[in-house]
């Protein structure tokens, strides 16, 4: 038995360092793959039991092992897609079975559709984005989320609903003396419209104030009203004004809410200290902009960001035992613990690096090194066989 053990033994070993010479050629042919994570092959000895006066040569069985939780450097690229994990977490991705997956692979494009999908067609996921609180996560699930779509993000307007007017006023002007300003509005199909603000002082410390649309047609949005100052120039009442809505060539202008809290009358030259309306004119998307916690954010060409959702990312307590699944994809299995959902920057995740990819972790040439060892290996244990057949050889010949 002894002589079938050793070969045995040899052709258990040659087997190992297959494996291993397995390994090494998929880490050297991905090593520019992004987000992969090498394979290595762990060995371990199998012993079988001896009896007096014999020996049983055992063997040795491989384990294939990833370095998942090992992170690659970083190549930086000119697209704001192309995201990367700066710290742990994996990115969630849906492929066209449904099925949920994890990957570090971040080459994401924007489709036809407006979603966002990696080189391996997969198809990144999210919530959508919330400007008053995080939208609620499914901690150990993936219910709630849905692809990153962008294909709404086309022209965009937005009508005036607020904004803020504080002038100084001339302390100093004589009764029935007037200034003026203008502020740009915007109505429902992004049109500015231009309001004009007109100041009457009609008694110490009291000024007449309108607000008039010049039209055409002309129409007056704030009738007289009557603002008062105390003995220190700072304004008693009113702090805000409303204008009136009304319609202008089929588009609405809005009520909108005008703050004139610091408004002050001092004896100096009437000037703006603040105007500003919001709302945008009808513009064009330029772009898109991803930040580090992952809310990704449409470009308008008027230089305006409008968050419209946030990038979900995943972990597991053990990253290493994770299943992997062709396409740069892992499953959650026995070993890896449960799934964890969360969003980046919070606990337990990194930041999200936009216009980076995060590169393979093999080391081309610790792999030429374990490919040499293994061919010495393979080679040394085959010299175990050959040895064994021949010695088997002669224990047969000594009966001729």
């Amino acid at each position: 038995m002894s002589l079938y053990g050793t070969m045995r033994t040899g052709v258990s070993g040659m087997n190992a360092q297959a494996n291993r010479l397995g390994t090494v050629a998929e880490n050297i042919a991905n090593s520019s793959t992004v987000g992969y994570k090498k394979a290595s092959v762990q060995f371990s000895s199998m012993i079988l039991p001896t009896t007096s006066g014999a020996y049983n040569s055992g063997g040795v069985e491989t384990d294939v092992r990833y370095s998942i939780s090992s992170q690659g450097t970083f190549s930086y690229t000119t697209s704001s897609t192309d995201l990367a994990v700066n710290g742990d977490g994996f990115f969630i991705v849906e492929g066209a079975d449904g099925v949920e997956y994890l990957t570090r692979a971040g080459s994401f494009v924007v489709q036809d559709d407006g979603t966002l999908k990696n080189s391996a067609g997969y198809t990144l996921m999210g919530y959508e984005y919330s400007s008053t609180a995080d939208p609620t996560i499914v901690v150990n699930g993936f219910n709630g989320l849905e692809p990153i779509n962008l294909s709404s993000a086309s022209i965009s307007a937005t009508a005036s609903t607020a904004g803020e007017l504080n002038v100084n006023l001339p302390s100093n002007a004589a009764v029935g003396d007037t200034e003026a300003t203008s502020l740009v509005a915007y109505d429902s199909q992004g049109n500015s419209r231009l309001i004009e603000f007109t100041y009457t002082k009609t008694a110490d410390n009291v000024w007449s104030m309108t607000a008039t649309y010049a039209g055409p047609p002309a129409t007056t949005v704030v009738p007289a009203t009557t603002v008062t100052f105390d003995s220190d120039g700072q304004i008693v009442s009113p702090t805000s004004l409303t204008t009136t809505g009304f319609t202008v060539s089929g588009a609405d202008m809005l009520s909108m809410n005008i703050d004139i809290s610091t408004s002050s009358q001092l004896a100096a030259d009437f000037s703006v200290e603040e105007g500003e309306i919001n709302g945008n004119a009808a513009s064009e998307v330029v772009g898109y902009e991803i930040d580090e916690a992952g809310v990704v954010s449409v470009v308008y060409d008027n230089g305006d960001l409008t968050p419209r959702f946030r990038v979900a990312l995943a972990s597991v307590q053990s990253p290493d035992n994770l299943n992997p699944v062709a396409g740069n994809l892992y499953t959650q299995s026995n070993s890896s613990g449960v799934i964890v959902m969360g969003y980046a920057g919070t606990s337990g995740f990194g930041s999200i690096i936009s216009g980076a990819l995060e590169d393979s972790n093999v080391d081309v040439a610790e792999e030429l090194t374990a490919m040499i060892e293994s061919q010495r290996n393979y080679t040394a244990n085959s010299k175990v066989f050959q040895t064994g057949s021949e010695l088997m050889e002669v224990l047969v010949n000594l009966k001729r």
